[in-house]
């Protein structure tokens, strides 16, 4: 049987931004008072969507997530424009990712898109934000997450302009690595 356990409804604040020396932002996180909360873990994704990838064309997704001992079921509405991504984000831990995928194949909806990437969590007891690493098999990445203030804030005192903010998703950011590189895309895998 699958059980979830309900997250409250959320709107999500977040942007990327590349990073080339991993070694030098996790100092500078550190001389922020920005400590890891766990451990360095592998997660692996997966987008459903219909055979039209109605949900895509309409900017929305539904992820199921394994990370570390944590499976999770994600729906993401469409990104309001800004410079920060905006979108609506509810998410349920799951007991069994086996049948949530049989659900799912049931509805008529198909993996479409699977992506990975080792990810550390780092927050600071000073401020409310969360602050991700993710080492990506197309780079290295930080994700911001929080009120738009704070996201700009940790941004300029990590050394990143605004004009660094990265709104688009990882598939966005596969898709567009592929064509610099003249390769057809498939999933962004180790």
């Amino acid at each position: 049987m699958m059980v979830l356990m309900q997250q409250p409804n959320s709107i999500e604040v977040e942007v990327k931004i590349a990073i080339a020396d991993l070694p030098a932002v996790v100092a500078r996180l550190t001389e922020l008072g920005f400590l890891p909360i766990g451990e360095r873990k592998f997660e692996s994704n997966t987008i459903w969507d219909t055979p039209e990838q109605s949900l895509r064309a309409s900017g929305e997704i539904v992820r199921l997530r394994e990370y570390g001992p944590l499976r999770l079921l994600t729906y993401k509405g469409p990104a309001q424009p800004g410079k920060h991504k905006r979108r609506e984000e509810l998410e349920s831990e799951l007991t069994s990712l086996d049948a949530c995928e049989r659900i799912f194949s049931r509805l008529g909806l198909a993996p479409t898109f699977r992506y990975e990437k080792y990810r550390t969590e780092f927050q600071s007891t000073a401020t409310p934000g969360m602050v991700t690493l993710d080492e990506t098999p197309i780079g290295n990445f930080i994700e911001l997450e929080g009120e738009p203030a704070w996201i700009d804030t940790t941004a300029h005192a990590l050394g990143f302009p605004e004009s660094s903010y990265v709104t688009s998703s990882y598939a966005t950011l596969y898709v567009d690595y592929c064509r610099g590189l003249g390769t057809e895309p498939r999933h962004m895998t180790f």
